[in-house]
């Protein structure tokens, strides 16, 4: 360790996403919205939807847990959302109603924010007449979750890059995020419908998929010119619970390697986040080009053994994860914490790129106390000799 000069937070990151070893394990997780919004206490709705003061929030998460990193999950701010405003009423602390001409938004503390649409428009079926023109040509809205966007601001697209790394000086790891084709997919035709689709409609339902990747790679494309290091490819509807690996093989995969090319061609590093239970397809998921994996949730929440995965793909992919947010994280005692902690820091730094973080998002009620804990023991059992 003499030897060794202490690194940024972004060089960090670096040598482990190009599987080279750091001065010690980078530490970096993803915050859900409503763990935000547990740590910060802002507007709800203001958080949401402005632009500076979500890059301020993720900001200052990233120094105050001296993590290495910060994902951007939201970007394409619009200036002047207040404009379509047509009310705002506090419910409660922490908790915001907005009305808007075509819906409601209930904003909180907790959570996502709830929409209920005045006319909720049926959604599509891929039978439907001319369905390829319901995909839109170029990508200017995140599928946050059911019936939740995140309209992308075409005059803004990438502000929040720009301000992140003039605010940080650079010295951090900044990591875009994109959605993959697949999500898109479903979220057009609904899940249920999406699915059959695969069965019923293959050679349709590729050429969605197909359509969704051009405007998806187009979007990331530019947003790689951005003073950014990565980019996280939001994949969570890819694992065991949703469809075998055969389809992954077929409906996914080749999707999202374009996507992953285009990324990689820029000089940025890809990396696949699917939650949940990927255990039967890590080596698919590594032949799509992608530089790492983020989640590996292991039981109950998934199925994947760290130390597996490490042998199965770490040799040519890095790993960001897999701590259990909620068994771990939320619920266990502080000793059982830290042992499940500790354990996977030093299984972990047996992989040629390992960065600790949770597998999934921070769940939103995980304290204070506990994300510190991380930096702690990353200090402790961390370092590279």
């Amino acid at each position: 360790m003499l030897n060794k000069p202490i690194m940024t937070p972004r060089e960090r990151v670096a040598r482990a996403m190009a599987l080279e070893q750091p001065d010690r394990v980078p530490l970096m997780c993803q915050f859900s919205i409503g763990s935000m919004m547990h740590q910060l206490k802002p507007s709800p709705a203001e958080f949401w939807y402005d632009g500076t003061l979500f890059a301020m929030g993720i900001s200052e998460l990233c120094q105050r847990f001296s993590f290495d990193g910060i994902l951007v999950s939201l970007h394409g701010h619009d200036p002047n959302w207040r404009d379509n405003v047509l009310s705002v009423k506090k419910m409660e602390e922490g908790k915001q109603e907005l009305t808007f001409d075509d819906r409601t938004e209930i904003h909180c503390w907790n959570d996502l924010p709830l929409v209920k649409f005045n006319n909720l428009t049926k959604r599509k079926s891929i039978t439907d007449k001319n369905i390829l023109l319901e995909v839109p040509d170029s990508i200017d809205y995140i599928p946050v979750s059911q019936n939740l966007y995140f309209k992308i601001d075409s005059k803004h697209k990438f502000d929040i890059f720009d301000y992140l790394y003039e605010t940080t000086k650079g010295e951090y790891s900044i990591h875009g995020e994109i959605t993959s084709p697949f999500d898109y997919f479903l979220d057009l035709l609904g899940y249920e419908e999406g699915l059959i689709s695969l069965i019923m409609h293959p050679e349709l339902s590729k050429e969605i998929l197909g359509k969704f990747t051009q405007g998806v790679k187009a979007l990331v494309s530019e947003m790689c010119l951005k003073n950014i290091d990565a980019v996280k490819i939001s994949s969570p509807f890819a694992g065991m619970g949703f469809i075998s690996p055969q389809h992954y093989a077929e409906y996914v995969m080749p999707y999202e390697r374009e996507i992953i090319s285009a990324i990689k061609s820029r000089g940025k590093a890809a990396y696949i986040h699917t939650c949940g239970h990927i255990g039967d397809r890590l080596e698919l998921m590594m032949d799509s080009g992608a530089s790492g994996l983020e989640c590996l949730d292991p039981p109950p929440v998934g199925n994947v053994d760290l130390a597996d995965a490490i042998e199965r793909v770490g040799d040519r992919m890095f790993i960001k994860g897999n701590i259990d947010s909620i068994h771990t994280l939320l619920y266990a005692d502080d000793k059982r914490a830290e042992e499940d902690v500790r354990k996977i820091i030093e299984t972990g730094m047996q992989g040629k790129g390992f960065i600790l973080s949770t597998a999934c998002s921070i769940a939103p009620k995980v304290s204070a106390s506990r994300l510190e804990m991380l930096n702690r023991l990353v200090l402790k059992y961390g370092i590279y000799q």
